[in-house]
């Protein structure tokens, strides 16, 4: 029986003050903002003004009534407290946590008072207890200011390099009261086997110690089918084998459907059932396929028997404040993600292990999901007494997450290995302990234990052997970062990677998004607040430095705005296609990042107030299933088909090189036999792609609805002519549709409605018109428009206005 404690809390700081209504779940954050007394964290500099809260210790409390309900045992359940929490009952101190991340569970029977009861939970400050660490365990690296490393809660809470240094406490996730008697289930672990068409549910049962019953019996029904088995008294654990005749087998999106069985355990005393538990399994097969070949050492994906190329995505935490990321903000983000052609996300390790929600949706959505175990960027020391909490933690996170068939691959951790290796921290540590023993030890043995159904990795990037570089290109995952932090986006054709798992490039948010959370007066891009929402090591710097490789310097704040949007856009292009015209010797490609946590330029797709920026739309025409790309082979240019669809694609493509006025100067039809899942590079005869006038010329390639172009030169070096087109809009039934014929060359037109309406999406953007061709873009929006002011040209953007200077 549970008993959910989230109603009547109130919070003040521990050393006395003002007391507060206080929500559970939630944190301190929220709760001061609920109650007016801290602006925003969100808005302008104010993340600044409220460091204060991570400094202070909070008391948060409140008070239930209880009467015994017949069971011998209760417990009190806190499935999340972040962080140093020391929990009071009725005066008595019941326990105190140090972990984040896992839930905590206190035998309270004799210390409940039938009437009213009182519960504290009193937090220090995370900020202070690291820092104590630190200088009783050894000074070890770590990115960023504060030393996270030394504490299992979330490592972007502490500031990250698109995040704000918002360090919270709270009860962020539900506490409750469960009685129980005889026994109750402690872990169930339901493993799916397609070689034995079966399921083995493995059982932690907890007895109580006044039990009369010689046995217990054990149920599992999975679908239809049904399985028993014995417990007999002294035993705690079991494995009930079930047999599924024929099962379907469940497959990643864009490869087949996503069959669920639902899973029913029941513990059965003498009494009839004491405790049940129920979830959903899916059947499938999973590896990472990593074999020395004549390049060095493979990382492909292997679903099935099936070889998957990886169209990635990485995750991060949807809000600094994670108690308010809910089911539907889940479903909101990942179907952007399908829809942007996506079929894996990988949770990154300096984050969280997201809700039963997040797992559930990449179930029935078919992506694929790679969970970082959580270590991200730094030295992890191996003392007591944080080498228990990370088992403890990892046991845990092992055990709920493994009956999703979503869940591909675990990873030991991010960028700690490279740091190791490549960022000076030998030199540093000496003798100290950094984490090696997680990585290679101990989470491969809980594995073996827990979930030996799954691939592991020890790291990203890892080269496959602790002997090898972890970023060499050549093994294993690769990280690449020289493109963004001191190279041009060109540069990225000089990487052919086995499997990049992180690569990215800046760009601001929606100009709604941006204003909304940035109020300078004048606003510039090195403006204060726009400053204070651009997180990363001289981020303005490097957005100025890569846009003066490509555009004119940008007269106003609107034109920076859309020229580091669309800078941004390209970037994404020119990687993704580049990676995947080299399939399969590139296997799988995880771009940084899908998503924000709060309003701030940053390397994600979608903004922190959940809009689409024009790289999401990039992203979409990278990621499709059928790709045509122009790619440089050697001294040549080649046409690269790419079939990531279980269909044949037999084209006919038509290769033009035209000049921006729409003539043709040359032209060649190209036959593409690209088999499912095949990838056919063709080269291009260099009398039709040789330009005889670059900065004014282009490759066009037509194959039905499918086009890819290339231009000679970054627009800074071409002669774009000044945008002419007719253009018409008018109110349909979700919004508006505008229809635009172009006169001249229009370079990746788009439509920023948001700059009109806040909540205005667009079906379609970066599209590239020759003359005389016409498009339409569909506006959604719930607001009533005028809809001359989606013409405006703040609004109706394309590349050429960035080069014209009427």
């Amino acid at each position: 029986m549970r008993k959910p404690l989230s109603q009547g809390w109130t919070l003040r700081p521990a050393s006395g003050g003002p007391v507060i209504d206080a929500a559970v779940p939630g944190c301190v954050h929220t709760d001061l903002l609920a109650a007016g007394r801290i602006p925003d964290p969100y808005l302008d500099g104010n993340e600044a003004d409220l460091a204060w809260i991570g400094r202070t210790d909070w008391c948060y409390a409140t008070v239930f009534d209880w009467e015994p309900d017949g069971h011998d045992h209760v417990d009190l359940v806190c499935e999340g407290l972040d962080t140093i929490a020391t929990i009071e009952l009725n005066g008595t101190i019941v326990g105190e946590t140090h972990n984040m991340h896992r839930t905590y569970r206190f035998e309270v029977r004799e210390l409940l008072r039938v009437g009213v009861n009182t519960l504290i939970v009193t937090f220090a400050s995370a900020l202070d207890h690291v820092e104590k660490a630190r200088a009783e365990l050894g000074d070890r690296p770590h990115v960023n200011r504060f030393p996270y490393n030394y504490l299992r809660k979330m490592a972007c809470n502490f500031g990250w390099d698109w995040g704000p240094e918002l360090v919270t406490a709270g009860i962020w996730r539900p506490i409750a009261l469960e009685s129980w008697s005889t026994a109750r289930l402690a872990a169930v672990r339901p493993l799916a086997s397609v070689q034995k068409a079966g399921v083995a549910v493995h059982l932690d049962v907890r007895r109580s110690g006044a039990t009369v019953d010689d046995h217990l019996l054990v149920a599992v029904r999975v679908g239809d089918t049904v399985s028993q088995s014995t417990l007999p008294e002294g035993v705690h654990s079991t494995v009930v084998e079930v047999a599924v005749d024929n099962p379907r087998l469940w497959w990643p999106r864009g490869h087949g459907a996503q069959p669920l069985y639902p899973v029913r355990v029941e513990l059965i005393g003498a009494q009839g059932v004491i405790d049940t538990w129920v979830g959903e399994i899916g059947f499938r097969t999973v590896e990472v396929r990593s074999e020395p070949d004549e390049l060095g050492t493979s990382f492909t994906l292997v679903v099935n028997g099936k070889p998957i190329f990886a169209r990635g995505v990485n995750w991060i935490p949807d809000d600094c404040f994670p108690h308010r990321v809910d089911e539907h903000r889940y479903r909101d983000r990942l179907t952007q993600a399908c829809d942007a052609g996506v079929n894996l996300v990988r949770v990154w390790g300096g984050g969280i292990y997201e809700s039963e929600d997040f797992y559930g949706l990449c179930d029935r959505m078919g992506l694929l999901v790679w969970q970082d175990f959580l270590f991200a960027c730094a030295a992890y020391p191996e003392e007591q007494p944080l080498y228990d909490e990370v088992a403890a933690e990892a046991r845990e996170a092992i055990t709920r997450l493994c009956p999703h068939p979503s869940l591909a691959v675990w990873n030991g951790g991010n960028e700690c290995a490279s740091g190791y290796h490549n960022w000076g921290w030998q030199e540093r540590l000496g003798e100290l302990s950094w984490g090696l023993g997680y990585y290679l030890d101990l989470l491969p043995k809980l594995l073996s234990e827990l979930d030996p159904t799954r691939p592991y990795t020890p790291h990203s990037p890892w080269s496959m052997s602790p002997d090898v570089d972890p970023d060499d290109p050549d093994h294993g995952s690769m990280h690449i970062w020289d493109v963004w932090n001191h190279r041009d986006y060109l540069a990225y054709r000089e990487h052919i990677p086995r499997f990049a798992a992180e690569f990215g490039f800046q760009g601001p948010p929606r100009w709604s998004t941006l204003v909304r959370a940035v109020h300078d007066e004048p606003l510039t891009p090195r403006s204060p607040h726009m400053l204070a929402h651009q997180k990363a090591e001289d981020g303005a710097g490097k957005l100025e430095a890569r846009l003066a490789e490509h555009f004119p310097p940008p007269l106003t704040v609107e034109d920076w705005h859309w020229a580091t949007q669309l800078n941004q856009a390209r970037a994404l292009t020119v990687g993704i296609e580049h990676f995947r015209s080299w399939a399969p010797r590139c296997a799988g490609t995880i771009v940084w990042q899908l998503n924000d946590c709060w309003p701030v330029t940053s390397w994600a797709v979608i903004d922190g107030d959940g809009g689409r920026k024009p790289a999401w739309y990039a992203l979409r025409n990278a990621y499709a299933d059928r790709l045509l790309t122009v790619q440089p082979r050697g001294a040549d240019l080649a046409l690269v088909a790419v079939n990531d669809s279980d269909r044949d694609w037999t084209a006919s493509v038509h290769v033009r090189r035209m000049s921006f006025d729409g003539d043709v100067l040359d032209d060649l039809l190209v036959d593409v036999d690209a088999a499912a899942r095949q990838t056919v590079t063709t080269v291009l005869p260099a009398g039709l792609v040789d330009a005889q006038r670059p900065e004014s010329e282009l490759l066009v390639a037509d194959a039905a609805d499918v086009r890819a172009t290339w231009f000679y030169r970054p627009d800074r070096l071409l002669s774009l002519p000044a945008p002419r087109f007719d253009v018409e809009a008018v109110p349909v039934p979700t919004g508006y549709l505008l229809t635009v014929t172009a006169e001249t060359l229009l370079r990746d037109l788009a439509v920023l409605a948001d700059r009109v309406a806040g909540d205005a999406e667009v079906s379609d953007m970066l599209t590239t018109l020759l003359p005389g061709e016409k498009t339409s873009f569909l506006v959604r929006t719930s607001a009533e428009l005028d809809p001359a002011r989606l013409l405006d040209p703040m609004v109706l953007r394309c590349a050429n206005q960035l080069g014209q200077r009427q």
